[in-house]
């Protein structure tokens, strides 16, 4: 069935829409794609539907094509999130909880463009679906882009994901609140990750620790209760790992949560040493089952930044001896902090330009490691 015929934009009139968080033009789908097929390249954590859309949660997964013509639509059904589109590397628009639609970008010159796809938003109680790309009428949809030969995955918590970070006042709640000012695509990892041309996972959840949540919250329950799901908010949900997906590094940042807030009565954990106890012991369990995953090759980095005169930096990088010490040199320690971080974003979050600084510095750590991809 061909899809309607999209409203022409400039290029121009594209980045400004982007500019100004407006969607490109829309029109409801005609009918669900075969998001299955094999005509977009997707490194994320996806489940496919029954209706042919691929479902998700993970902040930061992306979809990239190849297509010839002058336009290309893109299915979506998502209340809850808001995207970016880019095309041949450039802005394109951004889709703010676009709903059960297809969006389109029109307006190109008449010849073969990429195009790319990426959720800025975090899900965690909900997921997004996407339904695959389409062109434009006298245009096509070309063979997938090949999977990139380097992989990472960024593992941890609102840091990683990106949280609040386009916002440039700590207090969100008059500037279209976090979500509207969260974009994954610009956080460290996802810069550093694109500057590498290494494909990548960002496995962030936001006020999840490694044994405690933020101030003692959902108790019971930790980042290590998600991390093997492709959509968070289902029990029981397990992601099936491609067998391709054997990233060269994994980045760890999960503590700020544990220690940032003070014990309260009634916790597991009656003095900070229990907690710091718990928690090296979970995180020791976590890089044992990253291990058994990934392989012996893998670099599995432990990070920690500034936190006050708690024991989070110090802990983990006594973690980080402590596997060196076993025989396992492929465990590194990676500490980040810079006196230029702002934490501008939502409530006093890493900003934009932090997150600029940050990945200078992880770009600067990985090409200390004896990498060989």
């Amino acid at each position: 069935m061909q899809p309607p015929t999209p409203r022409r934009l400039s290029r121009r009139t594209l980045v400004t829409a982007t500019a100004a968080g407006l969607v490109a033009s829309v029109a409801a789908p005609s009918r669900a794609a075969d998001a299955a097929s094999t005509r977009f390249h997707t490194a994320g954590r996806v489940e496919a539907a029954a209706d042919g859309f691929l479902r998700y949660s993970w902040p930061g997964i992306y979809f990239e094509a190849r297509f010839r013509g002058t336009g290309v639509g893109i299915r979506l059904d998502d209340l809850v999130n808001d995207y970016d589109v880019q095309v041949d590397g450039r802005p394109a628009a951004t889709l703010v909880t676009p709903g059960r639609t297809t969006a389109w970008i029109g307006g190109l010159a008449d010849t073969e463009h990429r195009v790319r796809l990426v959720k800025r938003t975090e899900s965690p109680g909900g997921e997004g679906r996407f339904g695959g790309f389409v062109a434009a009428p006298g245009g096509a949809i070309l063979a997938r882009p090949p999977a990139r030969r380097r992989q990472i995955e960024f593992i941890g918590d609102s840091y990683t994901a990106g949280y609040g970070n386009l916002s440039t006042t700590r207090d969100c709640s008059g500037n279209g609140g976090v979500d509207r000012n969260t974009d994954t695509d610009v956080s460290f990892g996802a810069l550093t990750a694109r500057r590498l041309d290494a494909d990548y996972q960002v496995n962030a959840f936001s006020g999840r620790g490694m044994v405690r949540n933020y101030d003692g919250s959902s108790p019971g329950t930790d980042f290590r209760t998600y991390y093997d799901r492709a959509l968070l908010a289902v029990e029981g949900d397990v992601w099936h790992r491609p067998a391709d997906w054997r990233p060269q590094v994994v980045v760890i940042g999960l503590g700020l949560n544990d220690f940032s807030t003070p014990l309260h009565p009634g916790e597991r954990w009656g003095t900070q040493a229990e907690l710091v106890a718990a928690y090296t012991s979970a995180y020791h369990g976590f890089l044992d089952k990253l291990r058994a995953r990934y392989g012996p090759r893998t670099f599995l980095v432990v990070s920690a930044t500034a936190l006050g005169a708690g024991p989070f930096a110090e802990t983990v990088e006594g973690i980080a001896r402590t596997r060196n010490a076993r025989g396992d040199e492929r465990v590194a320690h990676w500490y980040y902090d810079d006196p230029v971080l702002d934490h501008l974003g939502c409530d006093w979050h890493p900003s934009a330009a932090d997150h600029r600084v940050i990945s200078g510095l992880l770009d600067q750590y990985l090409a200390s490691l004896p990498l060989r991809w």
